[in-house]
């Protein structure tokens, strides 16, 4: 009875004491969770500003995310770290949503992530993560958007938990050597960014993946399908594919039922774009950009792709020239008006093009609503239908849409082509990669967030500045040379060069719609004395610039008043107290080389949105400070 009590009493002991550990592990503060994720790390001298005694959101610790307090995301990207991950220490960040560990020298097999189930974003590309994924990997990941485990070591077959997951819109695998076949994609309509290239892998490329190009399949030897023009037939002597599952083919047919579905989804759309809209007495609702924001459609007007060749599309139908500086026409045979070219450097095309191209409705805005179009030759584009633009006739519209297309400027959007009826028109404009600048500051704060670098942000704002100084000098007698200015409509390319839209739109405009519409009638000028003026584009150019020093999403964008921050107040108060510093972004605090710089252009931007336009600065001088300043 002694043993067995002896026995018992340890038992209790034992039990108690793993109890205790175990509420050791769960109960760290953030604080406390990041050095002890640090503390796993080697080479982890970039991180000696994580200090016990301070906090990681208001101290801005080097790669902390923040919001309302809380640590969102951690994104350690480019900073020589090696070593584990430790994944408990993680756990304890309970709204950690995005994590970046890009850039890095990890390696062995991939860490536990799916123990952090709620993530977002998971970001690895460039380490030395090797060995196979195992296929349920990502099964408890349902909220993951972003995949980026490219440029790695890892091998096996591409996990299709992975595949499954219901909200991806980002995945690149490239660079690794996978192998096997491709699991079909689960809701192929989610994702916007495909790379599977230079892998091992094998087989027909599944139909759930026929909207993405070539490119994303690249140095696969072995891979075949109508996507590489190789019929997989010239396999079958080197392999036999084993027989597919009862889940493959279910998910193969859901996917053909899809693409025709699409099919037909495409002329439905375009049909209803063309006739039944413009017999609509109803206009859209105007969404706020940051409700646009949460369904991860930035902006009304979202672009697509638009191949760089320079022939016409298949099936054009060319009719009054060539050029179109000389009226390019392409009109249609069942007398729906015609497709104007303005601008034909990324080839011609015409209402037939959009009769037979999958379509897809991006969203409402402002102005108008977003459809995109992807033409059965590849090229793809975005087609803008505007209501409430009636202030000049057909001949006058004309003009001031010739005088688009002849606009060359290297952050300016020149409009492709237009389709004019009384009712409503359409802009077709090419396509630009990144999305817009809204999206790449305030979307999910991930992959792009992480990117922004203060140089990065200084050719931002430089490259605006040089095109509204073109836009105010092209259109000088307009009261707003630009009038509708706001990251919603900055694009930016592969190489964050800013592209604007959406300009030169007042005069065409219906006076009272332009007032709902157009951001420059937010000013103080408008909003005390009902006027615009040149001045009211400076005072657009100040909220971006304020934007994207400190990161922060103007409330000022806002048509309810509710969220956002009012970045104007902020800055003027913090100004007033000399605390200009507290303003700066944490994801470039960091750079305290270039601190001064950060604080002169906040000055400038807070000189951009003074109330009183005689005391404002006005769009030559703004532009003179902002090439002052070098990196």
């Amino acid at each position: 009875m002694a043993a067995v009590r002896i026995r018992t009493a340890f038992m209790l002991s034992l039990l108690t004491f793993s109890f205790s550990l175990c509420k050791l592990a769960f109960s760290l503060t953030e604080n406390e969770a990041l050095l002890k994720l640090k503390s796993s790390f080697t080479n982890a001298e970039a991180l000696d500003g994580w200090d016990s005694g301070s906090s990681p959101c208001v101290k801005r610790w080097v790669g902390i995310i923040c919001y309302r307090g809380l640590i969102t995301g951690l994104h350690l990207s480019n900073l020589g770290l090696s070593g584990t991950i430790d994944i408990e220490a993680l756990q304890q960040l309970r709204a950690l949503r995005t994590l970046s560990f890009r850039n890095n020298s990890f390696s062995g097999q991939i860490p536990a992530f799916n123990k952090v189930a709620a993530l977002k974003s998971l970001l690895l590309s460039h380490n030395k993560f090797s060995g196979e994924i195992s296929n349920d990997y990502f099964s408890s990941m349902s909220s993951l958007k972003k995949v980026w485990l490219s440029n790695n070591e890892f091998t096996g077959k591409i996990p299709v938990s992975l595949m499954n997951l219901p909200h991806l819109i980002e995945l690149h695998l490239e660079g690794n050597q996978f192998s096997g076949q491709i699991p079909p994609l689960k809701v192929p309509t989610t994702v916007t960014s495909l790379d599977l290239s230079h892998n091992k892998l094998e087989g027909e490329i599944p139909v759930s993946f026929s909207k993405f190009s070539n490119l994303s399949f690249l140095d696969n030897a072995k891979l075949c399908g109508k996507l590489l023009d190789k019929d997989c037939s010239e396999n079958i002597a080197e392999s036999s594919p084993q027989p597919a599952s009862e889940e493959e083919k279910e998910t193969s047919n859901s996917d053909g039922h899809a693409k025709m579905v699409i099919g037909v989804g495409a002329l439905a759309v375009i049909v209803f774009l063309i006739f039944a809209a413009f017999l609509s007495g109803r206009k859209g609702n105007m969404d706020d950009d940051f409700s646009m924001l949460e369904k991860e459609t930035p902006d009304e007007t979202i672009p697509v792709h638009v191949g760089s060749r320079k022939k016409p599309a298949e099936g054009s139908t060319r009719k009054g020239g060539e050029s179109s500086r000389k009226g390019s026409t392409h009109g249609s045979r069942n007398g729906m008006g015609e497709l104007l070219m303005i601008n034909d450097e990324k080839g011609a095309f015409g209402l037939p093009d959009l009769m037979k191209a999958a379509a897809e409705v991006l969203g409402n805005g402002g102005l108008g609503s977003s459809y995109k179009a992807v033409m059965t030759n590849g090229l793809s584009v975005v087609v803008k239908r505007m209501r409430e633009m009636n202030k000049l006739g057909r001949e006058g519209f004309d003009v001031e849409m010739r005088r688009f297309g002849r606009i060359k400027h290297k952050n300016i959007l020149t409009p492709l082509a237009y389709h004019y009826r009384k009712e409503e028109k359409l802009l077709v404009s090419e396509y630009v990669p990144k999305g817009s600048l809204l999206y790449v500051l305030h979307g999910d704060r991930g992959t792009c967030h992480a990117d922004l670098s203060w140089p990065t942000r200084l050719k931002i704002v430089k490259g605006i500045a040089s095109a509204l100084g073109f836009l105010h000098s092209e259109y000088a007698t307009y009261d707003l040379p630009h009038g509708n200015l706001k990251s919603s409509n900055v694009f930016l390319s592969e190489n964050y060069e800013p592209l604007i839209a959406d300009y030169a739109l007042d005069p065409l405009t219906n006076p009272s719609h332009a007032a709902q519409a157009m951001f420059a009638y937010k000013s103080p000028e408008y909003i005390q004395h009902q006027q615009v003026c040149p001045k009211s584009d400076v005072y657009c150019l100040g909220i971006i610039i304020l934007e994207v020093i400190t990161g922060k999403f103007p409330s000022q964008y806002l048509t309810n008043g509710k969220g956002g921050t009012d970045v104007v107040q902020w800055v003027l108060q913090a100004s007033s107290e000399q605390r200009e510093q507290e303003l700066i972004d944490p994801e470039i605090a960091n750079d305290t080389n270039s601190l001064d710089q950060m604080v002169q252009l906040l000055r400038i931007g807070a000189a951009c949105i003074e109330s009183s336009t005689v005391q404002r600065l006005d769009m030559s001088e703004a532009i003179r400070r902002i090439e002052q300043i070098q990196v």
